[in-house]
């Protein structure tokens, strides 16, 4: 047989084996989806920092990752809501474009957090409950394209009234749909943030939530300065929910606020004129201590700096002493 007749051969083989294959197989169409697995993180710590400080990068989410990059910080985190705006329209269907852009800059992301600019997050409101697992899904599934494995999520903000039990209750459940959604689908981890001013805020709100999901499908994203704001010890926090927190948010408060403020912050209070959030080494928050219990159950995971302003400084001089303490007092690379 010469190379014509064996080529020739070879096709037809190739061309009734293929729609032999085809007659058995259903269509794409009418395959599941599937999701190539996510690659575990190697080392036990990864630095992220979060790229909406105010006071300097709060209107350009990609001055804030060049200037953190310079500073020597690899991966970012940046809420959702930054890409859907008319200027930076990345978001749903450019996933590609941003990726381009990233990592041009050098970066990659911690995650890409909450919902859409104009997306439901009305966590307690049981109506609303579709809509809101939807928003909050669709970017979860946008982040994975760029390999983030854990879905950080505020909840809401806070009513004038507070949140009652029976919020807490329809928060619960669609908290852990939306978990299980987000597991189930995507193979990724859902984080729940509770944050000054919305409707997560005190322990006993965060107690109910986590008391009231499946550990398997909702985690925990602790923030030591919110958490310190809102009155608890965010160390004391960090062991009682051990491994079911998936990632830690870093900034130091007051030293006279330190293991919980008897002086909750409400939302009149301006962190542009009066901040309560600082870069780490300030002396409100034992990170030496979160460290040490950390090593001690081996937990590993993104500890991700989130400074919320910077008003005496610009934000990369913010990030310049909070890395500076990171390498030199916690002895974690960048």
């Amino acid at each position: 047989m010469d190379r014509r007749q064996f080529l020739s051969s070879s096709a037809v083989l190739l061309a009734s084996s293929t729609l032999s294959a085809s007659a058995q197989a259903p269509a794409c169409a009418d395959l599941p989806p599937r999701h190539e697995p996510l690659d575990k993180q190697q080392q036990q710590y990864r630095i992220g920092y979060t790229t909406n400080t105010r006071g300097g990068w709060e209107g350009d989410p990609f001055k804030g990752m060049s200037e953190g990059r310079e500073v020597g910080f690899r991966y970012m985190e940046i809420f959702g809501a930054s890409f859907c705006r008319p200027d930076t329209l990345y978001y749903p269907d450019n996933a590609e474009g941003l990726m381009r852009r990233i990592f041009e800059i050098g970066v990659n992301f911690v995650s890409i957090t909450g919902g859409s600019a104009t997306g439901n997050t009305r966590f307690e409101d049981i109506d609303s409950r579709e809509a809101v697992i939807e928003n909050h899904f669709a970017m979860a599934r946008f982040s994975r394209r760029f390999g983030c494995q854990v879905q950080k999520t505020n909840t809401g903000r806070r009513r004038p009234g507070g949140t009652t039990d029976e919020d807490l209750k329809v928060m619960a459940a669609t908290i852990n749909a939306l978990g299980k959604r987000v597991s189930e689908e995507l193979d990724m981890q859902l984080g729940v943030h509770p944050h000054l001013n919305s409707q997560l805020q005190t322990q006993h709100e965060l107690d109910y939530i986590m008391a009231n999901t499946d550990p398997k499908y909702v985690g925990l994203v602790l923030d030591t300065g919110h958490f310190t704001m809102a009155g608890m010890d965010p160390l004391a926090m960090g062991k009682k929910y051990g491994t079911r927190v998936l990632e830690y948010h870093l900034k130091d408060t007051k030293a006279e606020d330190r293991g919980g403020t008897r002086n909750v912050p409400g939302p009149e209070v301006d962190l542009m004129k009066t901040p309560y959030f600082f870069p780490m080494g300030e002396g409100g928050v034992d990170f030496p201590g979160l460290k040490a219990y950390l090593d001690s159950i081996q937990w590993r995971g993104f500890l991700n700096v989130e400074l919320d302003t910077s008003p005496w400084r610009p934000p990369q001089e913010s990030a310049r002493i909070t890395a500076k303490y990171i390498q030199s007092v916690l002895k974690i690379p960048l």
